[in-house]
């Protein structure tokens, strides 16, 4: 009762399930990570000039990537997929006090168990940073600067973790926008260290490391600041093992591999191309940043705002209307994955070299990355279609489906690799990554529909074919536009931009029109489903 109450004054006397519409939950997650991914191609733009593709920025990219994929596989990935099913099933059951000793009790384990990994981490990082980038065993020099600088950037991995559990906290209760903006932190502070902190430290190589330390301190600050302003501000207690936090956990260590299939494979693709030639793994970064776009706007965004809706939906007995959810977004995912899909497939080469050909970053490194985001982009449809049936298994607490799933795609995926990096070069890491992620989606599907939790109805079942149409002739439509002279590469300076926002926006309304003459899209409809249901 106590919840249903707090439920319906959050949103003005509506009950808790009425609260914001899935479609709603999307364009909140999906605004602000489109802002912020802007944010990440300047940011990006600037790393590709300041530091090429040489040794250095391979030694930053490591240094990056190794707390980044830590925080994506137990922070954002596994602590996420367990948390947030229980902390929105207590709040919907329980109340709002008991799920916020819930959250508090699970920060103060959590903060236990990330300080001993951190001090364990500084410690073995030379082993830790051979045993991800074993290439660089051969170039002493690389290594030395790829350790130094992972011991500066992995103390992000705390804060980053404890802004996963205050993300978790506002998602559990609607509250999308403050955690969609948080990742605009990261991108202010990697700009402003590279034009502040690189005449300061003589390179751009420890001004990125010493600001991405900065960023975790400003982002925790930024959403401790949030959960304040909705009253729900967490203290911090003596760690205690409480029957919650046990459940947490037992359902977190399958959840680590079940939801961070895809960055287990991401993090093979740096072992492997740290074998090859000096400059793989940085064109694997760049053709990754530009793909993550359409991922982040579209599977991440809905996979965040379908958690805990199914999640109270499952609470309630409601499994009908689960099944509507995750049909509607799956439909949403396809009818926006598939045209995103077909602009990078034809204009991979106009897209790499208008964002990153400049400075130290040649003509070669931007047809060499053009070549890895061509692969990347056949997988785009299934890293999107992962993130939504993900949240499928989650919000039922199982995490145990998902890591059966994880072990056979990884394991895929390192056999693909191994054996197309020979004739293919990074480009083959890359497609063995896109033949993973289908191979993932495709065992997620069938998971989920033997336990009748995906029926794939009429509607949808209607809507994809056509979305598929409609990509191929907005495909169509930017392949003869880019053969008529408005190519970014037949242009220099301002035009090249200009030609490429014209491409994006024609192929837009090109997408568009062709959608609502097939039927693929509603102008109705989804004006409609932005609306808060009125009663």
């Amino acid at each position: 009762m106590a919840a249903r109450c707090w439920a319906r004054e959050r949103t003005g006397g509506r009950p808790a399930g009425d609260g914001v519409s899935l479609a709603r939950g999307v364009a909140t997650v999906g605004g602000y990570t489109l802002a912020s991914r802007v944010l990440g191609f300047l940011r990006d733009m600037l790393a590709a000039a300041y530091l090429g593709a040489g040794p250095v920025a391979d030694a930053f990219l490591v240094a990056f990537k190794l707390p980044n994929f830590f925080r994506r596989l137990f922070a954002e990935g596994a602590f996420n997929s367990a948390f947030v099913p229980i902390f929105a099933g207590m709040v919907a059951r329980d109340g709002r006090v008991a799920a916020r000793a819930f959250a508090e009790d699970a920060m103060a384990v959590l903060l236990a168990v990330l300080l001993a990994l951190t001090i364990v981490a500084e410690a073995a990082m030379p082993h830790l940073v051979a045993l991800i980038a074993p290439g660089f065993r051969d170039e002493p020099g690389k290594l030395a600067l790829a350790i130094d600088f992972t011991r500066i950037t992995f103390p992000y991995l705390l804060f980053i973790s404890l802004v996963s559990l205050q993300g978790g906290v506002l998602n559990g209760i609607d509250r999308f926008a403050a955690v969609a903006a948080t990742p605009i932190l990261l991108n202010l502070c990697l700009i402003g260290g590279m034009i502040f902190l690189t005449p300061l430290l003589g390179s751009a190589g420890p001004a990125l490391a010493w600001s991405v330390a900065i960023a975790g301190v400003a982002q925790f600050l930024w959403l401790a600041a949030a959960c304040g302003r909705e009253g729900i501000a967490l203290r911090l207690p003596l760690p205690r093992l409480t029957p919650e936090v046990r459940r947490l956990g037992r359902l977190m260590l399958p959840a680590a591999l079940g939801s961070g299939a895809v960055q287990v494979n991401l993090l093979v693709d740096v072992m492997i191309a740290s074998l090859l030639p000096t400059g793989a793994i940085s064109y694997l970064y760049f053709a990754d940043r530009v793909y993550e776009l359409p991922l982040a706007v579209i599977g991440i965004a809905i996979g965040t705002a379908l958690l805990p809706m199914l999640s109270r939906q499952l609470r309630m007995g409601d499994e009908a209307g689960a099944a509507e959810t995750l049909d509607r977004a799956l439909e949403a995912a396809l009818v926006l994955a598939l045209p995103a899909t077909a602009a990078l497939l034809v204009m991979a080469g106009p897209v790499v070299s208008t964002l990153f050909e400049r400075g130290a970053f040649d003509a070669a490194a931007a047809s060499a990355t053009a070549a890895a985001l061509f692969a990347y982009s056949l997988g785009l449809p299934a890293y999107v279609l992962v993130k939504v049936l993900a949240p499928g298994f989650y919000a039922r607490e199982d995490t145990r489906t998902p890591v059966r799933i994880a072990v056979a795609c990884v394991a895929a995926n390192t056999v693909m690799a191994l054996a197309l990096m020979g004739p293919l070069g990074h480009v083959g890491i890359a497609l063995a990554t896109a033949a993973a992620a289908w191979l993932n989606c495709a065992l997620l599907a069938r998971g989920l529909a033997r336990r009748g939790a995906l029926r794939l109805d009429a509607r949808l079942r209607r809507v994809a074919p056509r979305a598929a149409a409609a990509s191929l002739a907005m495909a169509a439509a930017l392949a003869l536009a880019m053969h008529a002279g408005l190519s970014p590469r037949a242009h220099g300076g301002a035009m090249r931009w200009l030609a490429l926002g014209a491409l994006v926006a024609g192929g837009a309304l090109a997408y568009a029109a062709a959608g609502v003459a097939l039927g693929a899209v509603s102008p109705r409809a989804l004006l409609a489903s932005l609306r808060r249901p009125q009663r």
